[in-house]
This record gives C-alpha cells, sequence and structure tokens, in this order.
C-alpha cells in the first residue's frame, strides 16, 4: 500500500527488502483517496499511473485501485496542512475510467484490478459510496480485485459472489467481517474456507492478499504473538485451499502456536 510513508514508494529501496528477505512484491495498493502523498499527483488518473511505474520498477504484477466514489474528494491547504474538501458534480476519475481506462492500460504490463468498495452505514441503512458497485456492474472492468470483507459488509456470501464475477478476478483481498472490517480468515461471519475452495479448485492463478487492520493482530504486542497469529491465519488458509470445493462444514481452527 501506497502512503505517505517514504519507504513505501521507493523502488531502490523496496528491491533491496525483495532480495533481503527473499520474498517478492506482487501487488501494489494506489494511495487511498483521502491520503495525501508528497510529490504524487493529486488526480486519480494521476496516482495511478505513479502506482504503476512503481509496480513495472520493483516487478509487481498487479496494481488495485477503488472505484469512484459518487461523492469525491478536494485537498486544499499545502503540504502535511492540506485539508479534504468533499466535492459533489463533474468526476474526472469516472470520465477517464469511461474514457481512457482501455488504452491506458494497453501501455503497461501491469495489471489494473479494481476493487469492489464497502458499505456505508448511516441512519440505519446501507448506502453505496462507489459508481458500479454491485456484481452485475463491476464486471465491465476486464480485472478485478475481490475484496470479501468489503462484501460481508453487504451481507454477501465472497464465494456465491466470485461465480458472477465471470472469470475476472485477478487479485483477492481476504479478511473477514464481524461487524468490523478486516478480521483475521478464520475469526468471522464468512465462509471465506469455501471461497478458497472454489479458487483452488478453478485454478485461480492470482495472488491473494491477507488485509487486515491491525487490531485483528493485536498491533502492539510482542512481534511472536503477531507472527503466530499471521501463521494461524495463513494455515487456514492453505486448509481451505485443500478442501474440496464448497465444503459442507466449516474448517477447525487452527492451534495458536506456542
Amino acid at each position: 500500500m501506497v502512503d505517505r510513508r517514504w519507504d513505501t514508494r521507493q523502488p531502490a529501496y523496496l528491491l533491496r527488502l525483495v532480495e533481503r528477505f527473499r520474498l517478492p512484491i506482487v501487488a501494489v495498493h494506489e494511495p487511498l483517496g483521502f491520503a495525501a502523498v508528497p510529490g504524487w499527483p493529486d488526480d486519480e488518473p494521476g496516482r495511478i499511473a505513479a502506482t504503476v511505474k512503481l509496480a513495472e520498477g520493483v516487478g509487481a504484477e498487479v496494481v488495485i485501485h477503488h472505484l469512484p466514489l459518487r461523492v469525491n474528494v478536494r485537498w486544499i491547504g499545502a503540504g502535511a496542512g492540506r485539508l479534504p474538501l468533499p466535492r459533489f458534480g463533474a468526476d474526472g476519475y469516472r470520465r477517464w475510467l469511461l474514457e481512457s481506462y482501455d488504452a491506458f492500460r494497453a501501455m503497461t504490463p501491469v495489471t489494473l484490478c479494481i476493487e469492489n468498495m464497502p458499505a456505508v452505514r448511516w441512519l440505519g441503512r446501507r448506502w453505496n459510496p462507489a459508481h458500479w458497485n454491485t456484481a452485475a456492474e463491476i464486471v465491465r472492468f476486464p480485472a478485478l480485485t475481490m475484496d470479501t470483507t468489503h462484501l460481508g459488509t453487504w451481507g454477501l456470501d465472497p464465494a456465491a459472489v466470485y461465480g458472477q464475477l465471470n472469470g475476472q478476478v485477478r487479485h483477492v483481498h481476504l479478511s473477514n467481517f464481524d461487524g468490523k472490517e478486516h478480521r483475521r480468515p478464520e475469526a468471522g461471519a464468512l465462509r471465506l474456507d469455501r471461497l478458497l475452495a472454489h479458487l483452488a479448485a478453478d485454478g485461480y492463478a492470482g495472488a491473494v492478499s491477507l488485509e487486515m487492520s491491525p487490531d485483528a493482530l493485536n498491533a502492539g504486542q510482542p512481534d511472536e504473538e503477531i507472527v503466530g497469529l499471521l501463521a494461524r491465519s495463513l494455515a487456514y488458509c492453505r486448509a481451505a485451499a485443500q478442501n474440496p470445493a464448497n465444503p459442507a462444514d466449516p474448517l477447525p481452527l487452527p492451534a495458536r502456536r506456542s
């Protein structure tokens, strides 16, 4: 995820980390729309272009970006003192997706994967914050990132939605939902084991990223505890991928590491 931190957007530094830890960078997420990034463009097409350049520099195959929001943000001020100002009306990003996206995609070997968005709760109702934010509409884009916790906010089953996306999923953000977003895969209401089994049965060749909130991993606790929780989530995912597609019963939770 590219953000304000210097080390998230320096290809030479990131490649040194790849070599040191022998762990490739397979996907790069553009900066979130509300996060001002020093030296990067403010407009969404420009930020996507900068992210693609970074991905090419570190050998990543995928760039993740979001659907256009119905209410946009304009930044006012300068530097770190900038503030977001809601902006209604014409949406340059949405127009770019309609008019220039295909030509831009053709200029890079990186696969651009647009991501489904969560429901917004207001006055006790679910509201759709983004354009084209249904399974029937998002397939207008050829390559998709399917975010499972975002589907959970709509009360949807990720395995069922996966079957509606016409084989266009090229990246998965995997996390559970229990009223809070981005929980560990084994801890929540979503049957992610079913989704993982379907991915394996389909011969899905993309990456699955565990996208979890820091509090879901007890951030701030000793490293051993955090690593143990990550290992438990990884074991759950591997076991699910080895199960027959659409298992009838949930997988037992992997034991905690001592």
